[in-house]
C-alpha cells in the first residue's frame, strides 16, 4: 500500500503543480507571481497552437473510427476462427504494441520511400502517412480489447440465432456487437489518446505541412517551459477527463443493463 501510494503521489503532484502554475501571472514557470487567465488567454489567440490542435483532433477522430472498424473484425477472426497461421497473424497483430515506437517510425518510413520508388505513391509524407501509422498501432490494442471480450462471452445467444436460421452476418451486427460495445467504446477512446498524444512515430511520418499539437509542444518545451504550455496542457487534461467521465458512466450503464436482464 505504502509503494502503491507513493507512485500515485509521484505522479500526480507534477500534474497539480502543472495545473497551479498554469494561473501564475509570472513568464517564469516556477516563480509565483500572482493569480491570472492571462496565459489561457494566449493559448486562445495561438494560431499555430490552435492549428495544431484542430488537426490532431481530426486525425485523431479519422484514426479511433478506422482502427476501431479495422480491429473488431481483427479481434473477432483471432478469438473465433481456427486456420493455419493463425498464430502468426495474433503475433503480427500484438507485434507494434511490444515493438519500439522508434523501430516502428523508421520501418515505416523506409517502406514509404520504397513504394515510392517503385510505385510512384506516398511521395510527399504528410496526413495520408501519419494517419496509417497511427491506425496501424491502434488497431493492435483494439483487437486485443476485442479478441478478450469474446473470449469470455457466452455463445448460447449466438448458437439459439443459427438454430433459428439467423445468419452469421446479421448474428454478429444484431447480437454480437452489441455484447462487445464496452470493448469498442475503450478501443475507440484507447485509439484517439494515442494518435493524440503520439509523437516518435508521427515524427518520422509528417511533412512540413501536418504538424499535430505534441510536435508543437515538444518543440517549445526545448525551448525553455512556459505557463502557456502548462494552461494548454491543463485545457486538454479537462477536456480528456471529461470524455473519460461520460465513457465510463456509458459503460457502467450498460453493465447495470446487462446485469438486469440476466436476472429478469
Amino acid at each position: 500500500m505504502t509503494i502503491l501510494t507513493v507512485g500515485f503521489v509521484a505522479m500526480y503532484i507534477p500534474i497539480a503543480l502543472m495545473f497551479a502554475f498554469s494561473f501564475n501571472e509570472s513568464k517564469l514557470v516556477t516563480l509565483w507571481s500572482g493569480f491570472s487567465f492571462h496565459w489561457y488567454t494566449e493559448v486562445v489567440k495561438d494560431g499555430e497552437i490552435i492549428s495544431a490542435l484542430i488537426y490532431s483532433l481530426k486525425l485523431a477522430f479519422i484514426t479511433a473510427c478506422c482502427s476501431t472498424a479495422v480491429g473488431v473484425w481483427v479481434g473477432f477472426v483471432l478469438a473465433r476462427y481456427e486456420f493455419r497461421g493463425r498464430s502468426l497473424l495474433g503475433v503480427m497483430v500484438n507485434a507494434p504494441i511490444v515493438m519500439p515506437e522508434v523501430i516502428m517510425g523508421l520501418a515505416l518510413l523506409l517502406l514509404f520511400v520504397t513504394m515510392k520508388q517503385f510505385f510512384g505513391i506516398f511521395g510527399d509524407r504528410g496526413a495520408l502517412t501519419v494517419l496509417i501509422g497511427h491506425i496501424i498501432l491502434a488497431v493492435a490494442y483494439v483487437g486485443i480489447l476485442v479478441q478478450a471480450r469474446l473470449r469470455e462471452m457466452d455463445l448460447s445467444l449466438e448458437e439459439a440465432a443459427l438454430d433459428l436460421g439467423a445468419r452469421p452476418l446479421k448474428i454478429f451486427f444484431v447480437i454480437t456487437l452489441p455484447l462487445i460495445s464496452a470493448s469498442l467504446i475503450s478501443g475507440w477512446l484507447l485509439s484517439f489518446t494515442l494518435s493524440m498524444d503520439n509523437l516518435i512515430i508521427t515524427s518520422f511520418l509528417t511533412g512540413p505541412d501536418s504538424v499535430t499539437l505534441p510536435m508543437v509542444i515538444f518543440s517549445r518545451a526545448r525551448q525553455g517551459l512556459s505557463p502557456e504550455i502548462n494552461a494548454l496542457a491543463t485545457l486538454l487534461l479537462a477536456c480528456i477527463t471529461i470524455i473519460v467521465v461520460i465513457a465510463n458512466s456509458l459503460i457502467m450503464r450498460n453493465e447495470r443493463r446487462k446485469l438486469v436482464s440476466s436476472f429478469s
